[in-house]
């Protein structure tokens, strides 16, 4: 393997547990490298970091699978990886529906697979693990035996690394899952759904919003296939209305409330449409909810949007507050990496604040834990989740 060389004190980071390494941090010549190419990472005094393989072309130039020197990204190093994430998963939950590799969480950078029993959804978002893709594969196969695989590799983070963006199928994938989660079984979109298809990263806080909801009149905003929603229904809540952008998620999700929780069906409203014009026209009805779950797509993608980001998390903060009645329940969510989860509490209460109200913290959840964050390395925690109780101050 051939030296990557880094410049003067830029070891640092990696030193501390982080994987990447940027191109403005090299001292080497980018352009000598191949794409995919396994090099030894070297600090400016010669000592040795660990191996990467290199894109000499995107922004992350290198990301080190190993802390040693000349281990190659093989089959033997992904099936030790792969064997060691499938052991905690197994420690974790006892039926096989879960994340079953979260990349960089578990030290293998550019890999996310989803478990949905027998069937596998695979993201791929480097071109060092595009390069092996086949190796990995064969070793899914010989770990797990999957009746399918579908690499849904259409995520934009792709497009960064000069990869193409495609569906894949291996085997006879099918159109739609049946996910148990938290008591409930969601049918989702497999082939068509957003990711990879479910978002197990919010188990626990779906878990802990429903504990709260008994009897109570809920509201599921960006609900996707009713995650939050349909859980609030089977702890009893007293009715639910769900609203998404797309009349596909709202299908899923009035067959989602439908098979698991029939006698609430009439207690139900689905909304299509724009979630902050939505909520904006339910607030000038006069329309209250005990309890609001807002989960939006990541509103800062990027670290020079995030000023622009916290406003959009602001407002719609505020949109929510202002429709829960004296005492009501805020679920708020962001998986945005660059929204802290300070940042989401002060927009919490900010928002109470403007509705002349004091907001009570209940709860602070993270992904879950099939979701590992690699400590030393922020990027693998992205996802916040604050539940706060509101009332008008005396």
């Amino acid at each position: 393997m051939r030296d990557l060389i880094l410049k003067n004190k830029e070891d640092q980071r990696l030193a501390h547990g982080h994987l990447w390494i940027f191109s403005n941090e090299v001292a080497s010549s980018l352009g000598d490298f191949a794409m995919g190419e396994e090099v030894l990472v070297k600090n400016a005094q010669g000592q040795c970091l660990g191996t990467a393989c290199v894109n000499p072309h995107a922004l992350i130039c290198a990301r080190l699978h190993s802390r040693k020197e000349n281990v190659h990204l093989d089959a033997s190093l992904l099936r030790q990886r792969l064997t060691q994430a499938l052991a905690l998963r197994s420690q974790l939950f006892p039926d096989p529906w879960y994340r079953l590799c979260h990349a960089e969480g578990d030290l293998l950078p550019g890999l996310v697979i989803d478990r949905y029993g027998q069937h596998l959804s695979l993201q791929i978002t480097t071109s060092a693990m595009e390069e092996r893709k086949d190796e990995l594969l064969s070793v899914l196969h010989d770990l797990l035996s999957p009746q399918s695989i579908l690499l849904a590799n259409d995520h934009p983070m792709r497009a960064l690394e000069g990869l193409s963006l495609e569906k894949v199928s291996v085997g006879n994938v099918p159109e739609e899952l049946n996910v148990p989660e938290n008591g409930c079984l969601f049918t989702v979109p497999c082939q068509t759904g957003q990711k990879t298809g479910w978002f197990y990263d919010q188990r626990d806080n779906r878990a802990k919003a429903a504990s709260l909801a008994k009897d109570l009149n809920v509201l599921d905003a960006f609900c996707y296939v009713g995650g939050f929603g349909v859980q609030c229904a089977k702890a009893g809540c007293r009715s639910v209305t769900f609203l998404d952008a797309s009349a596909c998620a709202l299908d899923y999700a009035r067959k989602n409330l439908a098979s698991n929780c029939p006698f609430l069906m009439h207690k139900a409203s689905f909304l299509e449409g724009s979630a902050q014009k939505l909520l904006a026209e339910l607030a000038s009805q006069g329309q209250r909810f005990d309890l609001i779950s807002i989960d939006p797509p990541a509103f800062i993608k990027r670290r020079k949007d995030a000023a622009l980001g916290i406003q959009a998390y602001r407002r719609l903060n505020a949109l929510a507050v202002r429709l829960l009645t004296p005492q009501g329940i805020l679920v708020s969510s962001s998986c945005s990496f660059h929204l802290k989860q300070e940042t989401l509490i002060d927009c919490i209460q900010r928002a109470a604040r403007k509705e002349g109200q004091s907001a009570q913290l209940l709860y602070a959840g993270r992904q879950a834990a099939d979701h590992p964050e690699l400590l030393g390395m922020p990027e693998t925690s992205y996802l916040k989740c604050c539940i706060a109780r509101f009332q008008p101050k005396n």
